[in-house]
């Protein structure tokens, strides 16, 4: 690239934006030449929650963040948040940056692979979006799809307490009964990531997660909108008189 790259992370909630976050790692293993920028609005997904629902207040609020990315020249914007997938598709109509949303891959995937698929969440609000997503997949592959969905009643706020033990065995309960009705589970949220494979060892079933196959999705729109464009093919006219010319000087 003759210029650096710069790509945009969109984040709903202080905890996933630590200096070591996966998302980070993983951009700088699969995207090291490029420049990242961080665009946080720490309230969002816990206003998401207490809504109940993408409010337009909240879209709104996703929309000048967005908008904001696009202001500071991004190529392209991450969204690393899956519960605000509604208000994305609206940014994505009100900017000329292409946005990237972190389970567009894993939705993707798992309608190419699975007849009946799973979704399992901790936050109720993730549920809706992911499912939508899901099934606006199946539609674009022309596949015919079951979905269900299942909710890990109290996971999250023991996770925001600081008990990763007691919400790891919230979800992994929540996985087992839910496996028992599907052919590969999908995690909702990025928060779930590392447990995936866990899941598949307790359930015998495939586990999709969104941060890694995300991130490889946003990088490589990144790389598309950063190419460099293929040198122009000369024109048979072109190529005649290059060639008349040299013949001339020959004789």
């Amino acid at each position: 690239m003759s210029t650096i790259a710069s790509i945009a992370v969109l984040h709903t909630s202080l905890l996933f934006v630590s200096p070591d976050s996966v998302i980070n790692e993983y951009l700088s293993e699969l995207a090291p030449d490029a420049k990242v920028l961080h665009f946080v609005d720490s309230d969002v997904l816990a206003a998401v929650v207490r809504d109940g629902e993408v409010s337009p207040a909240s879209t709104q609020r996703m929309v000048h963040l967005a908008q904001a990315a696009q202001a500071a020249g991004a190529d392209v914007i991450f969204s690393a948040c899956s519960s605000v997938g509604p208000a994305i598709d609206v940014a994505r109509r009100l900017v000329s940056v292409p946005i990237v949303k972190i389970d567009d891959a894993m939705a993707a995937s798992a309608v190419e692979t699975a007849g009946a698929i799973g979704v399992l969440a901790t936050v109720a609000t993730t549920l809706p979006p992911t499912c939508a997503l899901v099934e606006e997949k199946a539609r674009a592959a022309g596949r015919d799809i079951t979905v269900l969905e299942r909710l890990c009643e109290g996971a999250f706020p023991v996770l925001m307490s600081g008990d990763r033990d007691g919400h790891d065995a919230i979800v992994l309960d929540g996985a087992r009964a839910l496996a028992k009705e599907v052919d590969v589970i999908v995690l909702a949220q990025a928060s779930m990531a590392r447990l995936a494979p866990a899941i598949a060892e307790a359930v015998g079933k495939p586990v999709l997660s969104s941060p890694r196959s995300g991130t490889e999705n946003a990088v490589r729109v990144l790389r598309e909108q950063t190419a460099e464009p293929a040198p122009a093919t000369a024109t048979a006219w072109e190529t005649t008189q290059t060639q008349w010319e040299g013949g001339c000087g020959a004789r």
